[in-house]
């Protein structure tokens, strides 16, 4: 009988030894685990670091700062970060911005009704660098990311630059890449990158006879900045020559007083997006836009009617070989020519028969195809724009999200010709509230509680999905649940990708 207590007694501590065993043991297990996982942390953070610091001083030697003072710290530490333009690219940029552990505020000028939302909005103009400049030193700005291209063809890199300012975007020289036309042809005759056959004309008659002698379809493209819309893709000799007349006789003012006349090329567009600080080159997911007002592609060219990422036409091969043939050599030939080009370069391309062939290069990030980006993006932007602007893109990474996006501009009636502003756009927190979807702000502005549109492209209404028809279906969505009577969109946004 006294057996029994002491066998239920030797039990119990057989049990309690064997949960003390089992828990001790999971317990290291666990601990293991989170010993990886606090490495892989670490080793993200001292990346991080190293990145930034290579950016803040790429040559180990001190920095001067706003107003001749030490420069900015950027090693982990929070900054101001000033954004400059009011699009819908810019409201994408802050978006992705205002998320970095590395920004401790964020202004935007002049900003719009959605950049509002994430952003202090300042009544700067983009293009006056000298006021900017000022206006960042007085205010502790650390870092400036420029938005558009008419300021960094304006020179604004630059003035900042003497200023002691980082600043993400070419210098006034490099952003003649997009600026002029004429000089871009110049660049890929110098380093043998593919592109259409050209000729450049200031003088009417003698490029209308040009036309005549080649036929159409041909391309007629204001040399200068045009909004996105200084080029003609003419189906017919009577086009051709509507456009060669606008253009000479001063429809796009300054930008068209030498038109460039290009051969018509066959094949599928593509968007294709760089980082790069000079000498290093990132390539960016890639996207493809639909420039044509209409559904079917039809209709005039436009800045953009909408966009998706990844492109199914930009195959891994087709990557490799607009980077070795047009990109790469491009940015060496601005580094050879002493003007070494640094921020995103967004290639144009026309992907046909024998391969990638330059369009167009942009000298900023595309609009709307900067707004699928930065949804797809999984990692932190800053880091990567500091160090495009004062070096080390080498050091960092880039990671996208597998999922799809898409967005779908909606334009005021009459784009890309007259339209009226100030109509009021009502339905926008209920079209938020679909999943995946985001609505970035283009030509917004607000009044009170209301928000009134303020240009030809208005809204962007962006959404992510498992697939791209899961993306396609909810921006419709939501663009369905959008009152704006005065506004139109295209209907079949990522049609051709679809179709595959």
């Amino acid at each position: 009988m006294d057996l029994l207590p002491a066998t239920l007694i030797a039990l119990a501590l057989i049990v309690l030894a064997a949960s003390v065993f089992w828990r001790g043991w999971t317990l290291r297990a666990r601990m293991r685990a989170l010993k990886g996982e606090m490495t892989e942390v670490q080793r993200e953070k001292l990346a991080l670091e190293v990145a930034l610091a290579a950016a803040a001083n790429p040559d180990g030697s001190p920095g001067a700062g706003p107003g001749g003072g030490e420069a900015p710290e950027t090693k982990g530490e929070r900054m101001k970060i000033l954004i400059l333009g009011g699009g819908g690219r810019e409201h994408a940029l802050a978006w992705a911005v205002e998320r970095s552990p590395l920004c401790s505020k964020l202004y935007a000028a002049p900003g719009n009704a959605g950049i509002a939302q994430v952003a202090e909005c300042v009544a700067l103009e983009p293009e006056d660098g000298a006021a900017i400049a000022s206006w960042c030193q007085d205010h502790g700005i650390g870092f400036v990311i420029v938005g558009p291209e008419a300021p960094l063809a304006a020179g604004v890199v630059d003035i900042l630059s003497d200023a002691g300012i980082p600043a993400f975007g070419p210098c006034r020289e490099a952003a003649r890449l997009e600026a002029s036309k004429a000089f871009t042809k110049e660049i890929c005759d110098a380093c043998g990158a593919p592109t259409a056959a050209y000729a450049r004309f200031t003088d009417r008659a003698a490029a209308l006879d040009y036309v005549r002698a080649e036929g159409a379809p041909i391309v007629i493209k204001a040399d200068g900045l045009a909004a996105g819309k200084g080029v003609v893709v003419a189906m017919t000799l009577d086009e051709a020559e509507a456009a060669v007349e606008d253009m000479l006789s001063g429809a796009f003012g300054d930008a068209g007083a030498e038109v460039v006349i290009e051969e018509f090329m066959a094949g599928e567009e593509a968007s294709f997006f760089v980082l790069t600080d000079g000498e290093a080159v990132v390539p960016l997911a890639t996207a493809q836009d639909h420039k044509r007002a209409f559904d079917g592609d039809e209709g005039p060219n436009t800045g953009g009617m909408g966009a998706y990422s990844p492109a199914p036409v930009m195959t891994p091969e087709m990557e490799r070989r607009a980077l070795d043939e047009i990109v790469k050599p491009t940015i060496a030939e601005m580094a050879r020519r002493g003007t070494p080009y640094k921020g995103v370069l967004y290639a144009g391309l026309m992907i046909g028969e024998t391969g990638p062939r330059l369009v167009e290069y942009n000298v900023r990030f595309g609009d709307p195809e900067c707004q699928v980006l930065m949804l797809r993006l999984a990692t932190d932007i800053v880091p990567a724009l500091i160090a495009c602007a004062q070096g080390g893109l080498d050091k960092v990474t880039m990671h996208w999200a597998d999922d799809p996006a898409l967005t779908v501009v909606m334009a005021a009636d009459g784009y890309p010709g007259a339209y009226a502003k100030c109509t009021e756009i009502k339905g926008l927190r209920e079209a938020a509230k679909v999943p995946g979807v985001t609505v970035f702000h283009a030509g917004t502005k607000a009044d009170g509680d209301r928000t009134l549109a303020n240009g030809g492209r208005v809204l962007n209404v962006s959404a992510k999905g498992e697939t791209l028809e899961e993306a396609r279906d909810r921006a419709y969505a939501a663009i369905s649940v959008i009152d704006w009577p005065e506004g139109f969109n295209r209907a079949d946004i990522a049609w051709r990708a679809l179709e595959r």
